[in-house]
């Protein structure tokens, strides 16, 4: 695997290194290619970018190549944060490149244990893996990217799709012409190198993109380390075409997760416990060839096939001291206070260290994944009645083998609280504790249809079909107790209308039904009994039901002129209500859980985005409301949090917030580009507001939540000579302590030598303080 990548990573570098024509950066980019141009001028090259083709993304949220790297250097979770008011980043792990990305109070994430409830695309094919549906953005090059596209529920998106789908679309040497490298450093060791270029010459083209960015992290013990590249060679003609693409990653990077409260009071770089890491090597090769079949008909494929090894080390305190009954020996607590005995591999007691009071865990674990996968559609482009008639008829098929190992060894807590091993694997003969070595197999197939379909001048019909049939099978290979066979099935149809009222409003209408299927991760680990630890411990095989979730929209797009002022606005009013939503419940066992089915759920809101351009002024203000809610009554463990009752558990009635969702999100963007003598400089700004969210643990509701935030970000560049310009940025200007996530965990028991006895269960995830970079920028 590492071959591979350092292959992927030379060839990327050899391409960008290659002489190439200059052209202008544009500052937004159409969805696909082949939806903007006719096929038999076709200038461009055809790249599936989704099933449907085009699928009416004319009202999507969609973010160009410049957007990207508006700050100096790409970055696509910042970009979306910054330009999306509805997009919300957690700090649940601790580490600036793996966010929780919510939207819509729906999640993608690279981190096991989230409901996962955006599907991700890239380049026609599915992104998200297979093994817990994640999103592993530190995979993604984001110096790759020519457009971002949040749409909105549609079944023709297959899986995940509950909120919406996200849409990644790589640049290519036709699109993206040129060379473009970024030098940057910065607070807390922060060093980024970006490159990324390609060119044409007639029907062949070829792009390269390098990334590499290494910190030091702002909290203690946090250094992290990424690279990862990309490149695409393209043949492209009036009939047909090909593009082979390759992307490659390489990352080690440390989240050290939530810290109490008192503990980030006293001193805000702490860490509760370490240490917490991940080590991810990734490589993917797809082909994406198109031929015409006639006029306005073509048939386009996206195949891939990809590696994935994610290793984890994960530091954690443990409710683990010496017997009260049984002198000498350690003993596991659960909420209840009930010991029994610690044992090792072997079933024997472990015996307590000498003048040694505090212990950990220190928990290991290892999923290696193959997956491949096949997007096939036809698209039908002709003029029907008073308009044009856009019919995609296609199939998909993922499959994958993912094989999973953890253990938990014994460990001693230091004066830092990080977890020293001590080579003693714990294994509890009730399961709490254990062992695991899993295989995965995870066979997908769908089958879609989608019309776009005028019925008037003014008027059109959007209707898609999608049937969905998912099969994962579990294999146990310690014992029996993993060996399973799920089959999931689902038949999701949606129907929108769009009528366009005049020159300068376009309205829609519509319904749309998918659904998610457990994830072997979740099927694995669904048991109160038996429960799993933060890092993928699975040691039970119950049944969970899949996710059905559907979403009635209103929307409105304008487009005007006023006063010298081009001015665009969408609006959209939406109400998406699940049932079945899997959730990731607490145990009584500290740092343990499961998945479990929560009933119904509802996930309303408004978003509301307005852009206003002149010469030399940006101006863009968003804002979004999200009122994401229990439907239905029901008990939930949950033993850290201060209201529960003596069982450890909380009562969530109807109309209760579901946790790590702002209600209220804004944001403010303004930028002007002017001239100092003959050198251009740009001046720019955000601001970031979230309301307050309730604290993952607290379904109920009973507890203060998590405080909003507002944050001001600053940008600059300035020309030196023509085509290269220095440039800086400043985040969080006012250097506001705020956090982006929050739960419980208990301190009662461990010493933090920074907050003498602190025993406020709530932990946060605290933001980044000021920071600042500096870097140069070069155009050619």
């Amino acid at each position: 695997m590492r071959r591979c990548s350092a292959v992927a990573l030379a060839s990327a570098a050899l391409i960008v290194a290659a002489p190439v024509r200059a052209e202008a950066e544009r500052e937004t980019a159409p969805t696909s290619v082949a939806s903007t141009l006719p096929l038999a001028a076709a200038l461009g090259p055809i790249v599936v970018t989704a099933p449907g083709g085009r699928n009416d993304l004319d009202d999507a949220l969609q973010l160009g190549r410049a957007e990207i790297a508006r700050v100096g250097t790409p970055d696509l979770t910042g970009a979306l944060s910054r330009s999306v008011a509805g997009v919300s980043l957690q700090d649940a792990q601790g580490n600036p490149w793996q966010p929780n990305l919510v939207y819509r109070g729906f999640t993608a994430s690279p981190l096991q244990g989230q409901a996962q409830g955006l599907a991700v695309y890239l380049d026609g094919a599915r992104f998200n893996q297979p093994f817990g549906d994640t999103v592993g953005f530190d995979l993604i090059p984001d110096a790759a990217l020519r457009t971002v596209t949040l749409a909105d529920p549609s079944p023709a998106y297959g899986l995940n799709a509950l909120g919406g789908t996200m849409l990644l679309e790589t640049a290519t040497g036709l699109s993206d012409r040129g060379m473009d490298a970024a030098l940057s450093f910065g607070s807390y060791g922060e060093r980024t190198v970006s490159l990324a270029g390609g060119a044409s010459t007639g029907a062949f083209s070829y792009f390269g993109a390098f990334q590499s960015r290494r910190e030091n992290g702002w909290r203690d013990h946090s250094p992290s380390d990424l690279r990862n590249g990309y490149a695409d060679l393209g043949l492209d003609g009036a009939e047909a075409g090909l593009h082979v693409k390759l992307i490659a990653a390489d990352t080690d990077l440390t989240g050290n997760g939530v810290a109490p409260v008192e503990l980030l009071a006293a001193r805000r770089r702490s860490v509760f416990s370490w240490p917490d890491n991940s080590k991810s090597h990734y490589g993917r090769i797809s082909l994406h060839p198109w031929i015409a079949l006639g006029e306005g008909t073509r048939l386009e494929a996206s195949l891939y096939r990809q590696r994935l090894r994610v290793d984890t080390t994960n530091g954690d305190v443990a409710d683990i001291a010496a017997c009260e009954d049984l002198p000498g020996l350690l003993c596991l607590e659960d909420a209840n206070e009930d010991a029994s005995p610690l044992t090792d591999a072997g079933g024997a007691q472990i015996a307590a260290r000498w003048g040694k009071d505090g212990y950990g865990l220190l928990n290991r674990g290892r999923v290696h994944t193959r997956s491949n996968g096949v997007l096939a559609q036809v698209i039908d482009e002709r003029s029907l009645g008073a308009g044009t008639n856009h019919l995609a008829l296609g199939a998909s098929y993922d499959g994958s083998t993912s094989d999973f190992a953890a253990a938990s060894n014994l460990g001693l807590l230091t004066d830092e609280r990080s977890v020293e091993d001590l080579g003693i694997t714990v294994v509890q003969e009730d399961d709490a504790i254990a062992p695991v070595r899993l295989t995965a197999r995870t066979r997908y197939w769908g089958l879609f249809v989608t019309d776009g379909l005028p019925l008037t001048a003014r008027l059109r019909a959007e209707l898609g079909l999608r049937y969905n049939y998912a099969r994962i099978e579990l294999v146990d290979r310690i014992g029996t107790a993993l060996n399973g066979t799920h089959t999931f099935r689902k038949l999701n149809p949606g129907l929108e209308f769009d009528w366009k009222a005049s020159d300068g409003l376009d309205l829609r209408a519509g319904f749309a039904q998918s659904n998610r299927a457990p994830t072997p991760a979740e099927l694995s680990c669904a048991d109160a009994n038996a429960p799993c630890s933060l890092t993928n411990f699975f040691v039970a095989d119950p049944p969970l039901k899949q996710v059905v979730a559907r979403t009635l929209e209103l929307g409105a797009s304008g487009h005007a002129r006023l006063s010298g002022w081009t001015l665009d606005a969408l609006a959209s009013a939406y109400r998406t209500t699940s049932r079945d939503d899997i959730h990731y419940v607490a145990s009584a066992i500290r740092g343990r859980a499961y998945f479990r089915n929560l009933g119904a759920t509802r996930r309303q809101g408004v978003e509301l985005t307005l852009k206003a351009a002149r010469p030399g002024w940006q101006v863009s203000a968003g804002y979004a409301l999200t009122q994401a809610t229990y439907r239905k009554a029901m008990t939930v463990a949950s033993p850290a949090n201060p209201e529960a009752d003596a069982d450890g558990t909380i009562a969530v009635e109807p109309g209760d917030r579901l946790p790590g969702i702002p209600r209220h999100s804004a944001t403010l963007s303004l930028e002007h580009a002017g001239a100092l003598g003959s050198r251009a400089f740009t001046l720019g700004g955000d601001v970031i507001a979230r309301s307050g969210q309730v604290l993952v643990g607290d379904e109920a509701n009973l507890t203060p939540k998590l405080p909003g935030y507002v944050l001001v970000h600053l940008r600059a560049s300035l020309e030196l000579v023509p085509g290269l310009a220095l440039f800086g940025q400043v985040r969080n200007l006012f250097d506001r302590d705020h956090a982006t996530f929050g739960t419980f965990s208990e301190v009662d028991e461990i010493a933090l030598a920074e907050a003498p006895g602190a025993s406020d269960p709530r932990a946060y995830g605290p933001g980044a303080p000021r920071r600042w970079s500096l870097g140069l920028r070069a155009r050619f």
